[in-house]
């Protein structure tokens, strides 16, 4: 089975029944080894949900890492907008951390398994390839997931690590913003609404509302191209180029600066248009059109696949910080696509520009909290009530209007 690699959620779950978007599918009743827990699944994701049933079966790894280990899989019973036509996976492999697993933290991730049974270090890299190649092309772009440490062949340069905010997803701290080398200019807070994570199961660089509106101005105002069909922007329209025309020449780079682990050095990944200009398969005999790889988002700035297939990224876990390094698989007619440079001062920059709020306690615990809170009042009240003697107790009469505006729990799903 083909599985998607995702940072972004932490079950491992594959197709358990057919499906008419996928290819194969893991009968569990012609496995031996396979033992269901009988517990029931839900998975939401930013596009599509599944659900399933949780059991265990055993794994081998088929390089480097031997012997046989027992992990948590999910079949997949159910889904909706998950399995799309076209897609050359069959399930999905989530690598973040227990805090995202359901349906309870108390599932064990597959990685964490593995790190416990087979004893490697807790660190994985991902080299995810495909830079200038066209989006909807065989899906087999090549890459490696390296689990329990990292390859040296598969970056160039220097590694330069970020810190894990909070161990949920892994969330960073984004520092700035620059479009052909100019800053943006916007609050560092704007950068983190609500968290900055690195997430390989989206496929593009999503950007909150705010931040969006100021790049799209920001490559419109730097391109060479002077009108534009703004459904361009928003992914509604392709544009489209002469076969022989490359229009990556037509736009700026983009900067992210991260923070360093000197928390007073910051560094910038950039990534050259080849990779956020993005070929479309077949569309037009003479003509090659374009897809705009950064969209608008709602509840995250998402490093994704966009920015990820310019970069070796390593998790280490050990030590709570994400690795960036230039991957040699990041070029286009054999110019590089992709750059690191640094270090550079933060002194212009907020100390933090993380939200010290955390938002991503189970939706469940939110609420018990939330009830048994209003319980504690309304019976406070009670008891003053009980207190108050009858001549001072207020008469409510048809004019009285009392108001209660209760704030609502949003479940933040990838």
């Amino acid at each position: 089975l083909n599985i998607l690699v995702d940072t972004g959620s932490s079950n491992f779950a594959v197709a358990g029944v057919p499906d008419p978007d996928v290819t194969s599918y893991f009968n569990t009743k012609l496995s031996s080894t396979y033992k269901s827990q009988g517990i029931d699944v839900t998975v939401k994701y930013s596009q599509g949900s599944w659900t399933g049933v949780l059991g265990t079966d055993v794994i081998t790894i088929p390089k480097g890492i031997y012997g046989s280990y027992t992990i948590n899989i999910a079949t997949i019973l159910e889904s909706e907008n998950f399995f799309l036509p076209g897609v050359k996976w069959h399930g999905i492999l989530g690598l973040a951390y227990d805090a995202l697993a359901k349906p309870s933290s108390s599932v064990e991730t597959f990685f964490d398994s593995l790190v416990r049974q087979a004893k490697i270090p807790n660190i994985f890299s991902l080299q995810m390839c495909g830079a200038g190649l066209p989006v909807s092309g065989s899906g087999t772009n090549g890459g490696s997931l390296v689990l329990g440490g990292i390859e040296p062949s598969l970056y160039k340069g220097d590694i330069w690590y970020t810190p894990i905010k909070e161990e949920w997803y892994y969330q960073v701290e984004i520092l700035k913003l620059e479009v052909g080398g100019q800053n943006l200019a916007l609050d560092c807070r704007e950068y983190n609404a609500d968290k900055a994570i690195v997430d390989s199961g989206t496929t593009l660089l999503r950007l909150p509302q705010k931040v969006f509106s100021a790049v799209v101005q920001a490559i419109a105002r730097t391109s060479l191209i002077q009108e534009f069909s703004s459904g361009f922007w928003t992914g509604s329209q392709l544009a489209c180029w002469d076969k022989t025309e490359r229009p990556w020449s037509l736009f700026p780079k983009l900067s992210i600066y991260l923070r360093d682990e000197n928390s007073s050095r910051s560094f910038r990944i950039s990534i050259l248009p080849q990779l956020y200009i993005q070929p479309i398969l077949g569309i037009g005999e003479n003509l090659q059109c374009y897809r705009f790889g950064i969209s608008s988002s709602t509840n995250a700035l998402v490093i994704g696949a966009t920015v990820m297939e310019g970069f070796y990224v390593i998790f280490d876990r050990a030590q709570r910080r994400v690795g960036f390094a230039v991957s040699p698989c990041a070029e286009v007619d054999g110019s590089p696509v992709s750059e690191i440079e640094g270090p550079f001062t933060t002194a212009d920059v907020a100390s933090n520009c993380v939200s010290s709020v955390s938002f991503h306690e189970p939706v469940l615990w939110i609420a018990s909290y939330a009830l048994m809170s209003l319980c504690g009042i309304i019976l406070l009240v009670l008891i003053i009530l009980l207190l108050i003697p009858p001549r001072c107790q207020h008469r409510y009469t048809d004019n009285d209007v009392v108001n209660d505006e209760s704030s609502l729990v949003r479940h933040r799903w990838k």
